[in-house]
């Protein structure tokens, strides 16, 4: 019988690709759409990135513009608003790293401990629905809670005998305001992953620590926690790959005169230098190095995860 299947696998081996796609050309068929999404919106436009060395000119076009190497990118470190922008955008990103991130994980973990399912499900509705507000809602309904004349908060406040609150226009809050933005709308949508995760914990391992003696938080340290492990470490690994990128249209529409020297991120100044001032060139040079960031640090996060055991993204 195990003759049989050897020789099976090994003729299988011998076929060539023509075999395999023929024989699995429905489940290629299926994966087409992808493929033409990322070759088209992904791959394409990377021959764009060319003009980063070049001094791009759009009536001479990308094959007779004049070549000039990194000049934009020592300009761009030259500059004097560099550490700033590198500052805020560091700093933004951390906070959402150090709270935005867990914060799906305590969540999922707390709706997994509900026992009655109407009421997780209500409740998991209830957090995935900020998800899908535009930035231009949640920044409204922050305005209108938080502002200094018309915010319902500090009338409030006014109301009841006390001063009002500056929040919108104080610099030493806008980085903390923008991770609580980011919590409310996306906490309860981040979930979604780590809630499977957890729905494919063998079951046997909570009957085995009741059995034991071992409480509800005993359980969720020993067992809910190492079993989607894996699971935050990947998602760990992705985020901070995305460091450099904080999201151009919540900083741009959060941002004012009294905050902008905490709100200026790359983002915001590739809008300002690309978009409104046409410095095509330079902005892409800004973005590149943004994209090359991003990939030294998902190198290095999957090598220190490799190193302490973990599968890593790759």
């Amino acid at each position: 019988m195990f003759g049989n299947q050897t020789e099976r696998l090994v003729d299988e081996t011998r076929k060539g690709w023509l075999y395999f796609l023929g024989r699995d050309k429905y489940l290629y068929l299926l994966a087409v759409p992808g493929v033409l999404y990322f070759f088209l919106f992904k791959y394409v436009p990377l021959w764009g990135v060319s003009i980063a060395f070049q001094d791009f000119s759009p009536y001479l076009g990308f094959w007779d513009s004049a070549w000039i190497g990194f000049d934009h990118f020592r300009r761009f470190f030259a500059h004097p608003d560099f550490f700033t922008l590198f500052r805020n955008t560091l700093a933004i990103s951390f906070m959402n790293l150090t709270l935005f991130f867990p914060f799906p994980i305590l969540l999922s973990i707390l709706l997994n401990e509900l026992r009655n399912e109407a009421v997780k499900k209500t409740f998991q509705t209830i957090v995935y629905l900020p998800h899908f507000l535009s930035w231009v809602i949640i920044v409204g309904i922050t305005f209108l809670l938080f502002s200094s004349s018309e915010g319902v908060i500090n009338k409030l406040l006014v109301t009841t005998g006390l001063g009002r609150v500056d929040i919108l226009t104080n610099p030493d809050l806008f980085w903390l305001l923008l991770t609580l933005q980011n919590i409310w709308k996306d906490a309860g949508w981040g979930t979604i992953i780590f809630l499977a995760a957890i729905a494919g914990t063998d079951p046997q391992l909570y009957e085995a620590a009741k059995m034991d003696g071992a409480n509800r938080l005993r359980q969720i340290w020993h067992i809910t926690l190492p079993s989607i492990r894996n699971v935050i470490v990947i998602l760990l690994i992705l985020r901070i790959g995305h460091m450099m990128d904080v999201g151009f249209e919540q900083v741009f529409l959060m941002a004012n005169g009294a905050v902008s020297d905490v709100a200026d991120v790359f983002d915001t100044y590739v809008y300002r230098v690309g978009i409104q001032q046409g410095q095509f060139s330079y902005s892409t040079a800004i973005g590149l190095f943004k994209s090359v960031t991003g990939l030294i640090l998902v190198v290095i996060a999957n090598k220190l995860a490799k190193k302490l055991c973990e599968e890593g993204v790759y």
